[in-house]
């Protein structure tokens, strides 16, 4: 660990920087330009409406910004932000998932990447017990690339199907077209249990007028075929007509407006501040990735008051508290903690007491936060002979079946096993955070390297082609480079490997919404498995 707090504070505010430079280009895609052409169709950059839609005063929540960057799909490099807004705003005082298609973005085309992203929201919201409101503008579903998001489970059709399961279980799903809604986009405004289309601007219908004419040889208009008076005044397929995005943004908050209020279904004590600067954190966390952190000092800057109750504290010094564990507060919610300590590595006694801490959780119906920086499990045979297999499976089942809201956080290595015990994204947490200092592969750069390295030398030596040193060299920068990229936050959020990347900064504002919002529904009973202690 280092005290270096000053060049550690430099170095994550210059990474920052770099991830709002991401951002930014997420937000404005087009730019100025783009702006200018929604301004001429009388629509608004969609953020500005979310901004109207939810309560003044308060905070859109938006999920997986960086969504989208890299992808390379055919003819199209890049799709800012998945083509398409998500997150939770509060709507008459109840959180709410919305979702924006970005008709800046390639006409809201979905791509792979969108349709993942769409259905992440959906999971979000069907699991936290949120009403849904989607701003439907889309061209549909990316032509080009039809076998990969039409036909599949968690492809076009999925979307629907979650509306409709949501619709059964009491969620509201309500739609509000600003634009075009062809072929299967269609549906999202039939699907809705109550939808608004504005004049002249909304139009939905399976096929439009170029395909009606080939298949029927009619000739017809937009608005004739599926405007919004066609489908309020004629099919019923839509319920409510308005003028414009400002009358139609206030229909939607009047429907919801007599929505009972939501309470959260747990004890929420005072709120108190850290007792230390919220800043602070900067300093702590380590300039270099694979530097252990004092897990303990990044809990006291997250905390309410700072306090921290330990568990197990004195259990296994030097091995046991590689992992720490305990209960919290934040913003006033108790919440139980598994943290990443020191270098983080997680020998059997550490794996032991983090599983007895996720069943006393549990039982206790507390929900857990789990801050990642583990580069794994401990290898070798003193580790295996001392049960670490059986103990770490013991932690894998335990995340797997805990009942209890779980939220994972990453700040610093979340390499191998470590990624499953530690309630990676297989293990379906409520919300996954991370930060410009995660790293999320099945191992670092520098450990893939060697152990690739050793198998091409092995292959080279059996054809009676040694490597050279120089041809080692390079092939050991090569995977450093593949793997260490593929594990950097950019990457991993491009491709929603996480719900966002947070700044240090909003870390504990992010998960008290996390956690609230995650105690909407009432925690059922616990059940587990088989365990090998």
């Amino acid at each position: 660990m280092t005290d270096n707090g000053a060049a550690n504070r430099s170095h994550w505010q210059n990474e920052e920087k770099r991830l709002d430079e991401l951002v930014y280009q997420a937000m404005w895609p087009g730019g100025e330009k783009a702006v200018n052409k929604l301004a001429k169709q009388g629509k608004r950059p969609v953020r500005e409406l979310i901004e109207k839609l939810i309560d003044q005063g308060t905070q859109f929540f938006e999920l997986s910004r960086i969504a989208g960057f890299g992808m390379d799909y055919p003819g199209v490099f890049d799709v800012p932000c998945g083509g398409l807004v998500t997150g939770i705003g509060k709507i008459h005082g109840n959180w709410t998932m919305i979702f924006a298609n970005d008709s800046r973005v390639k006409a809201g085309t979905y791509f792979p990447i969108t349709l993942k992203k769409h259905m992440r929201a959906q999971a979000i919201a069907q699991q936290c017990g949120l009403n849904c409101v989607y701003i439907a503008d889309s061209g549909g579903a990316f032509l080009p690339m039809q076998a990969d998001v039409f036909p599949d489970d968690q492809h076009f059709g999925s979307m629907f199907y979650n509306m409709a399961r949501m619709s059964s279980q009491g969620l509201k799903q309500i739609t509000l077209s600003t634009g075009g809604n062809t072929a299967g986009g269609a549906y999202i405004v039939f699907m809705a249990c109550q939808s608004v289309m504005i004049d002249q601007m909304a139009y939905s219908f399976l096929g439009g007028p170029p395909l009606v004419k080939m298949a029927t040889g009619e000739v017809i208009s937009a608005e004739d075929l599926g405007g919004a008076n066609v489908h309020t005044q004629i099919s019923g397929g839509a319920d409510h007509l308005c003028a414009n995005q400002d009358e139609a943004i206030d229909r939607v908050r009047e429907i919801l407006s007599l929505e009972p209020p939501q309470k959260i279904n747990f004890h929420r004590y005072a709120e108190a501040p850290p007792k230390i600067p919220a800043d602070k954190i900067y300093e702590l966390m380590p300039a270099a990735v694979h530097q252990g952190i004092d897990g303990r000092k990044i809990l006291e800057a997250i905390a309410d008051d700072s306090y921290f109750i330990e568990y197990k504290q004195n259990y296994a010094p030097g091995r046991g508290d590689n992992i720490i564990t305990g209960k919290i507060r934040i913003k006033g919610i108790p919440v139980g903690v598994i943290a990443s300590n020191v270098v983080g590595i997680i020998f059997f006694e550490a794996a032991r007491k983090a599983t007895e801490w996720i069943i006393r959780c549990s039982q206790e119906k507390i929900p857990i936060l789990f801050v990642q920086s583990s580069p794994g499990y401990m290898v070798g045979s003193e580790s295996e002979h001392m049960g670490i297999g059986k103990y770490g499976a013991d932690m894998v089942r335990a995340v797997s079946c805990a009942q209890v809201p779980r939220i994972q956080l990453v700040i610093g290595p979340d390499n191998g096993a470590a990624n499953y015990g530690m309630c990676g994204r297989a293990y379906r947490p409520h919300f996954l955070f991370s930060t410009m200092r995660s790293r999320t592969s099945v191992m670092s750069g520098r450990s893939a390297a060697g152990v690739l390295l050793s198998i091409e030398e092995r292959k080279r030596d059996a054809r009676g082609k040694p490597m050279t040193e120089e041809e080692k060299q390079v092939f050991r920068q090569k995977m450093i480079e593949k793997y260490d990229g593929e594990a950097h936050p950019f990457y991993c959020g491009a491709r929603l490997l996480n719900d966002r990347v947070l700044k240090f900064s909003e870390i504990r504002d992010w998960l008290a919404m996390a956690f609230e919002v995650s105690l909407l529904k009432p925690i059922g009973d616990p059940s587990f498995g088989n365990f090998r202690f």
